[in-house]
């Protein structure tokens, strides 16, 4: 069987490595895997590095789209994979999440009728304004099969008219859907003792474990709107300097780019001048399992960081109106703070009172994920 796999954002390259890995172990004899980087994050800290740093095999494409516009870098992106997956003529298109390389990916396969298997399908915010939720939405209902790492995903499938009782053979009309648990869970499982003998991020900056915060900021809802951006940025400085904690910031480039001009009033000069908000640039995947799985509690706008922290058992304070892992904020894990300051602070509060009382179930799989999805495309072929 040859497959396709798709990445163009760095959580994708970071997925992707569970699916190399399961087949490099268990099935590189029946599985050949074509790997397509559509340059969708071109900077060396967001993808080169990772790709090196996880031993996923070097992509045979790149398609250095790099950034633009959601119309302009879909359209490059749809019509390099085209052209790609002509030539190479796979069983499968492997796709992964939400970004504009999944939605680029999903149209080009469908339109020549090549199976797209989805990993992380089902996954719903319910928040059409986010261009994540549109891009979901359209690759689930172009796939085949759809493996859903969660069973609130699965059950969002069944809501949308998605059949459980489908029976091979799958097409886009009769799709089969799965719940499999989640790749990410089987990463961090494998990468966190290789993270602890190789990552030096904690003593290169200088930190000690669960005495800091971890903080991570990057969705254009936060970052290009001054007044979200600031409400942010001000509940981060008022944690750090009234419990006197510090709270580590990796910076995306999108947010280097925007702080100075999208900080409100003097609080980019206060970020700038802080000795407990510090601002670090992007770390590495097992640099960030390092900062996840030693910090205190994580504030994040970032889905994958969500599910990270709560891998980890650390609370996570969610700096969006929404979130797709429903199962995180039931289990009283994390709290929807969105960007409203009062919410924030209210969230760290009630944290630091339950922190030793939380408890993390089950809800993401058995770390073998990647193994299911090879098995499941092999035996529906």
């Amino acid at each position: 069987m040859k497959i396709v796999t798709v990445i163009g954002a760095r959580p994708q390259i970071i997925k992707a490595a569970a699916l190399s890995r399961a087949i490099s172990n268990s099935f590189s004899n029946t599985i050949e895997e074509v790997i397509v980087h559509t340059g969708q994050h071109y900077d060396t800290n967001m993808s080169q590095v990772f790709i090196e740093e996880l031993g996923i095999p070097e992509p045979k494409y790149n398609l250095n789209i790099g950034s633009s516009s959601h119309g302009v870098q879909t359209a490059g992106m749809i019509e390099g994979i085209e052209k790609i997956l002509l030539d190479e003529k796979p069983d499968y298109l492997v796709l992964y999440g939400d970004t504009n390389s999944t939605l680029a990916g999903a149209v080009a396969a469908a339109k020549i009728h090549i199976p797209i298997a989805h990993i992380e399908a089902g996954l719903r915010s319910f928040n059409k304004s986010m261009p994540e939720e549109i891009n979901r939405i359209m690759c689930d209902h172009a796939s085949t099969l759809l493996f859903s790492p969660t069973q609130t995903g699965f059950q969002n499938l069944l809501k949308e008219g998605f059949n459980p009782d489908n029976k091979p053979p799958f097409t886009p009309d009769n799709p089969g859907i799965f719940h499999c648990g989640d790749v990410m869970y089987d990463n961090s499982l494998y990468f966190k003792s290789l993270a602890a003998k190789n990552s030096r991020v904690l003593e290169n900056n200088g930190l000690k474990g669960k005495e800091f915060v971890l903080a991570t900021i990057h969705r254009d809802s936060n970052t290009d709107v001054p007044e979200r951006l600031t409400s942010i940025f001000e509940s981060l400085l008022e944690i750090a300097e009234t419990d006197a904690i510090e709270i580590v910031l990796p910076l995306h480039p999108r947010t280097a780019k925007l702080m100075k001009s999208n900080l409100l009033g003097d609080v980019y000069g206060r970020v700038k001048n802080s000795n407990l908000l510090k601002v670090i640039p992007p770390v590495s995947f097992l640099d960030m399992i390092m900062l996840e799985s030693n910090c205190k509690l994580v504030m994040t706008d970032s889905g994958g960081v969500q599910k990270e922290a709560f891998f980890f058992k650390k609370p996570a304070i969610i700096l969006r109106s929404e979130t797709e892992w429903k199962e995180i904020v039931e289990a009283g894990c994390g709290v929807i703070a969105n960007a409203d300051k009062q919410k924030i602070l209210s969230a760290w509060y009630s944290f630091i009172k339950t922190y030793n009382t939380l408890i993390y179930p089950d809800i993401f799989g058995d770390g073998k994920a990647a193994e299911f999805i090879c098995r499941t495309m092999l035996n529906e072929l």
